[in-house]
């Protein structure tokens, strides 16, 4: 859905705060399809982020899993290398003889 919106569950260590509203605050960009709301709607997007940002919170706290907590820098390489190759500049076929 939205590529900016980062599984938070399952790591260590824990998702922040920090990142649970930031991760509610892409989703309600998305679904409103504003970037910063005008005056008359300020109140209603932030309400939504705070919303959704607590049963984000509530939704991790009670999932449970028997998988080993995944590395945060282990995945943030894996992301890495996987951008480096989407985005890397393709080479040209060499002719054949």
């Amino acid at each position: 859905m939205c590529r900016n919106i980062k599984t938070l569950f399952n790591f260590e260590p824990p998702a922040t705060d920090e990142e649970i509203r930031d991760a509610a605050l892409q989703f309600v960009r998305k679904l409103s399809g504003f970037n910063s709301p005008s005056k008359a709607n300020r109140a209603a997007f932030d309400a939504a982020v705070a919303e959704i940002a607590g049963i984000a919170h509530r939704l991790i706290e009670s999932l449970e899993t028997t998988a080993p907590p995944k590395d945060r820098d282990e995945e943030a390489a894996k992301a890495r290398a996987r951008s480096a190759e989407r985005f890397a500049p393709k080479q040209p076929a060499s002719p054949s003889h």
